[in-house]
């Protein structure tokens, strides 16, 4: 279980590096004109890789579920808090940013709506990314739940 603790927590905080990044550079984007949006936005070619971690953090997080199930119920409700906090960032990925991928061809070719589509997925990620932070935080939780220590030492818990 350590080695699933630590691998939950790692791939729920590579999960928060792209969040976090997208929420902190929002303000000074949402000032940008068109041409300077999409100059800038040519920054996240590769991004998609990102996926990989935040797949294996829901994985992970369901995995330490399972796992803490009988042992401590409280860090597994929190795991499992965190792998759907993290599944529903990808829904909001999908419904408020892919659509702007989609329509400017991965912000590549301007379209009559740009601001729009700007406001959806610039705010889309910043939803994203505070959905990530909690999922971060449960996923702390559920690695370091004070009780599942004095169970041990008791000799209650593996």
């Amino acid at each position: 279980m350590p080695c699933l603790r630590l691998l939950a927590l790692t791939l729920t905080a590579i999960a928060l590096v792209p969040s976090a990044a997208h929420l902190l550079e929002m303000p000074a984007k949402m000032g940008l004109d068109r041409e300077e949006y999409f100059l800038v936005q040519g920054i996240y070619a590769g991004w998609s890789w990102f996926a990989v971690p935040i797949l294996g953090a829901i994985v992970a997080n369901l995995a330490l579920f399972v796992g803490e199930r009988r042992r401590e119920r409280a860090a597994a409700r929190m795991a499992l808090v965190a792998a759907v906090l993290v599944a529903l960032s990808l829904a909001i990925f999908f419904l408020w940013v892919f659509p702007g991928n989609q329509a400017t061809a991965n912000w590549t070719t301007a379209t009559d709506d740009w601001q729009s589509l700007r406001r959806r997925w610039e705010y889309g990620h910043a939803g994203g990314a505070i959905l990530v932070f909690a999922a971060f935080l449960a996923t702390a939780l559920a690695t370091t739940w004070p009780g599942r220590d004095r169970r041990s030492r008791r000799g209650d818990a593996p």
